[in-house]
């Protein structure tokens, strides 16, 4: 990671970096976080990396290790199990919502999700394809016309950013997303809420089922 440039409060600058490492993958999880390591490295003081960490700490996305600071929380079945349980009432209330939206606005926003999910299938890198399956949903939450939805999942969101992440390395996740993602488009685009209410739903489901699975076989392998 560079050092920082000071243009945001130094707390939000360290609490984006981090955020971005962890759901990117580049700080895995059970990758233990010192303060001091990490004040050195992005080049500030120990204080708005403390900060920081109490944030991701609320979130869910870091775990104390008493005095010698914190590691990134696991994922694991159980927190998919959790995450996804949210993720299904937020989803499907937005795509019932977006449903209604005008027709014009959301057949354009949800035609150029759809392109940008195609051009992260042809680059198939996981990078890319978090980032458009996100752009996806977020563009359905804007379609919603409800503001405080976003706020409201945005938790959620940071994990399911890392959950995504840890999906697509299993090799199992891209075509059948995309697939279930047109389905819900054009739900929402020909302004049957009840549909994409259900489709996404069963999309949120679908996901988490398949991620479970895979974690569960591979704890078999293991043991």
């Amino acid at each position: 990671m560079e050092p920082l440039s000071g243009r945001k409060s130094l707390t939000d600058e360290v609490h984006d970096r981090l955020v971005d490492a962890l759901c990117s993958g580049a700080l895995p999880p059970g990758t233990p976080l010192r303060q001091e390591a990490l004040a050195e490295e992005l080049n500030v003081s120990r204080q708005p990396v403390l900060q920081a960490l109490g944030l991701l700490r609320r979130d869910g996305l870091v775990v104390p290790m008493g005095r010698r600071g914190y590691r990134v929380a696991p994922v694991d079945a159980k927190l998919v199990e959790h995450v996804y349980d949210l993720r299904e009432a937020f989803d499907g209330l937005a795509a019932r919502l977006a449903s209604k939206s005008p027709e014009d606005e959301r057949k354009s926003a949800l035609r150029a999700a759809i392109q940008q999910g195609h051009h992260a299938l042809d680059s198939n890198t996981t990078a890319d394809l978090v980032a458009a399956d996100v752009a996806f949903h977020q563009t359905i939450y804007r379609l919603s016309g409800n503001p405080l939805l976003p706020e409201a999942s945005a938790a959620i969101w940071l994990q399911v950013r890392r959950v995504m992440h840890a999906d697509l390395q299993t090799g199992t996740g891209r075509d059948p997303v995309w697939t279930e993602h047109q389905a819900i488009a054009d739900a929402i685009c020909v302004g049957d809420g009840a549909a994409a209410q259900q489709l996404a739903i069963a999309h949120t489901r679908n996901a988490a089922n398949r991620l479970i699975t895979h974690m569960k076989e591979t704890a078999k392998k293991n043991n």
